[in-house]
C-alpha cells in the first residue's frame, strides 16, 4: 500500500492506495471526500507557447464559452473559458493576475482532461 496526500479545493485528504495485482477487479471506496463545487481548477505551468502561464481543463467535455479575448487582462479567478460536461456548466478560471496571451480552443471543441485552453502573461 501506498499513502498519499491530495488537496483538492484547498483541502488535503491523506489517501491510501493498495498496489494492485493486475486484474481490473472493483474496489470499495476508501474514505468519500465531501462534496465540493465543480470548479475545474487551473494549473499554472511553464508554456512554450505564447504564454508563460496555461490555462488547462480538468474535467473533458466540450468548450461551451469562450468568455476571455487575447489581451484582456484579467485576475486571479476570472473566468477564462466555460466548459460543458455532464450537462453541468464548469467555469476555468485564471490562477493568477495577468494577461491572456493565446486562446486555443473554440466554442463547440471536444476537450480531454489536461488540455491547454488558453496562456497568459
Amino acid at each position: 500500500m501506498k499513502n498519499y496526500t491530495i488537496t483538492v479545493n484547498g483541502t488535503a485528504y491523506n489517501v491510501t492506495v493498495e498496489e494492485g495485482t493486475g486484474s481490473a477487479a472493483p474496489v470499495a471506496p476508501v474514505a468519500a471526500a465531501p462534496k465540493a463545487a465543480p470548479a475545474a481548477p487551473v494549473a499554472a505551468a511553464p508554456a512554450a507557447a505564447a504564454g508563460g502561464i496555461e490555462v488547462t481543463a480538468s474535467v473533458p467535455g466540450k468548450v461551451f464559452k469562450v468568455e476571455a479575448s487575447v489581451g484582456q487582462a484579467v485576475k486571479a479567478g476570472d473566468t477564462v473559458v466555460i466548459l460543458e460536461a455532464m450537462k453541468m456548466e464548469i467555469p476555468v478560471v485564471a490562477p493568477q493576475d495577468g494577461t491572456i496571451a493565446g486562446i486555443n480552443v473554440s466554442v463547440g471543441d471536444a476537450i480531454e482532461s489536461g488540455d491547454v485552453l488558453a496562456s497568459m502573461n
